[in-house]
């Protein structure tokens, strides 16, 4: 194997998870001369041209696109058979700083059992929660935060991810609301008013698109950011909110007074993931960590 450079593996990783020399660059500590002369050594290796020109970007070939995954798990495999092994650690010497971005409603349910759980294994270690205001996966790439919690939907192929749990939405209104005298049905829910949490402010969502399957839809009054200010709107009103099952098994003060029920209609289920850049995917005391929050959220 002396004319196989393998090195060129992890270049390719890059270029592919990129589409662009200078960022594959900047990633790997290279100038883009020299990235662009390692594009053209992978090019004349593997007998295609990989990524090519349109516009002011770069594309990748099909060729590319079907080497894409392959090659990532390749490059990380390869580097956890040649990094340490977490039992190397030692947590009580671990003065890091852990940040991970999520949801208020996941502050709410899972920060102090993670929190108990981090100071006891690694009482000098630091956590940090991140305000979650979009999807960007920038923070992620950029080494801003260490795990990122929440429905996937990232814009960065290369995120690794482990799924946390999953949940479904239901309904909640106020102990002495009318639609609670009796059974609840489709009909009788959209004929409410409503009040929903949307980050981006959009009034409807599944479960218009549920009622819409039957010929129905209901009136959205307000849609605030967070699913907490639902809760509180509903509890003080005779809106009904939308809310994740999970929230009524928190804390959260807002829950006084209010009943959850389940939807007249069926509505996606809600699957919640840890995700993280491949880049921190061997790194021992990272993979402590996102093991100690897997672990907190599926057991708590």
């Amino acid at each position: 194997m002396s004319d196989l450079d393998l090195n060129l593996l992890t270049a390719l990783d890059m270029l592919l998870a990129e589409c662009s020399v200078s960022a594959a660059a900047r990633r790997l500590g290279l100038s883009p001369s020299a990235m662009s002369c390692t594009l053209t050594r992978l090019r004349d290796a593997t007998g295609d041209p990989l990524l090519v020109r349109a516009g002011r970007g770069l594309v990748p070939t099909p060729r590319a696109l079907a080497m894409r995954d392959p090659v990532h798990d390749l490059v990380r495999d390869a580097r956890i058979v040649l990094g340490p092994q977490a039992g190397d650690i030692d947590l009580a010497s671990i003065e890091r700083t852990f940040v991970i971005r999520a949801s208020e409603g996941f502050v709410e349910m899972f920060a102090a059992p993670l929190v108990a759980a981090l100071t006891l294994a690694a009482p000098r270690a630091r956590l940090r929660f991140a305000p979650k205001p979009d999807k960007d996966a920038g923070p992620l790439r950029e080494g801003e935060i260490d795990l990122e919690v929440g429905v996937v939907g990232t814009s960065a192929p290369e995120v690794c991810l482990k799924l946390l749990f999953r949940d479904q939405f239901v309904g909640a209104a106020r102990s002495d609301h009318p639609l609670l005298s009796e059974a609840i049905t489709a009909v009788r829910y959209a004929a409410c008013r409503h009040v929903t949490a949307s980050r981006r402010g959009v009034f409807s969502g599944p479960v218009d698109a549920a009622l819409a399957e039957v010929g129905l839809s209901r009136r959205t009054m307000v849609v605030v950011p967070s699913f907490s200010d639902a809760l509180r709107i509903a509890r003080a009103t005779d809106l009904i909110a939308l809310v994740p099952g999970l929230s009524f098994q928190s804390d959260n003060p807002a829950l006084r007074d209010l009943i959850a029920f389940p939807l007249p209609v069926p509505t996606p289920e809600i699957a919640i993931s840890a995700m993280w850049h491949p880049r921190m995917y061997v790194d021992p005391v990272h993979r402590w960590f996102r093991g100690i929050v897997i672990d907190t959220c599926r057991g708590t």
